[in-house]
């Protein structure tokens, strides 16, 4: 893989309320760039929600209403969020979730692609025994000693999907290649099928 060919990616996590659909908590994003992460420029805040943490959540990522009551409201950081991330991919395990959210809150945004840790992971490795972000960890062997946080808290969690990201990615030759294993279908970037040049 030359990495010198990837266009700017950015590492996203989302933590949400517990609502449905989500409100956001918290949001975390990393740059890589050139294959390598840039832990400078990566950005992470909490989110006071409209509508209270519910106890399921508080108990996945630990993050109360009490955290959450001095944080910024989603319309005070919202420009500079869709800013931050106009015009760049972004990746994340399971990306679905966090596309999906973030587009809710950013309504006609649309990034250049959607890389999705999990579905490479399982084109990467289609025998694995798990596909979750711990089991893949453990699996590729990542060391995630030095990276602040906690699992469960969006920075951490994105700066681990980068780190897994750039790990399988070494498993496939090129950006094309990547794109077919990592954008899932219906989602910006995903490679559209040659047309027939054939005319009849």
């Amino acid at each position: 893989m030359d990495y010198s060919t990837w266009p700017p990616i950015i590492v996203v996590d989302v933590e949400g309320n517990g609502a449905q659909p989500p409100d956001l908590v918290e949001l975390a994003a990393i740059p890589v760039v050139d294959g390598s992460l840039v832990p400078s420029s990566a950005r992470s805040t909490l989110i006071r929600p409209p509508h209270p943490i519910t106890p399921l959540s508080v108990r996945i990522h630990g993050i109360t209403n009490q955290d959450a009551a001095s944080a910024p409201t989603w319309p005070q950081i919202g420009a500079r969020v869709r800013a931050g991330l106009e015009g760049a991919w972004i990746a994340a395990h399971n990306a679905h979730v966090d596309y999906a959210v973030l587009l809710r809150h950013l309504p006609g945004w649309q990034p250049a692609g959607v890389l999705d840790t999990l579905r490479l992971a399982r084109a990467t490795y289609p025998k694995a025994a798990g596909y979750g972000l711990d089991a893949l960890i453990e699996l590729c062997g990542i060391d995630l000693s030095a990276v602040p946080g906690k699992r469960h808290r969006a920075a951490f969690d994105a700066h681990a999907a980068a780190l897994l990201l750039i790990h399988l990615a070494g498993h496939h030759a090129t950006w094309t290649a990547l794109l077919t294993a990592a954008v899932p279908p219906g989602l910006p970037g995903h490679p559209q099928p040659q047309e027939d040049a054939t005319l009849w």
